[in-house]
């Protein structure tokens, strides 16, 4: 027995839980990209991988999903891959 707007603020936080997913599943597949070539030597696309990864990471502490610091933090951490 909701009332009607906790009806909508269940599907507006269902919503934008999804979303989240999405953006940090993003960061999760570039990182995971940057390791293997990283393990396996091939370091001709980190430049290329490393821009997808920045590019996720800031849209993700743009929306607050990432706090800044973190974001910061993990793209310091991966930046020391392409020295």
């Amino acid at each position: 027995m909701l009332t009607k707007s906790a009806k909508k603020a269940l599907r507006q936080s269902k919503r934008k839980h999804d979303h989240n997913l999405i953006l940090k599943n993003n960061i999760r597949l570039n990182r995971r990209a940057i390791e293997k070539k990283v393990e396996a030597n091939d370091k001709k696309e980190l430049p290329a991988l490393l821009s997808k990864l920045y590019k996720s990471i800031d849209k993700a502490a743009k929306q607050n999903i990432l706090h800044p610091n973190k974001a910061s933090r993990l793209k310091s951490r991966f930046a020391k891959f392409t020295k």
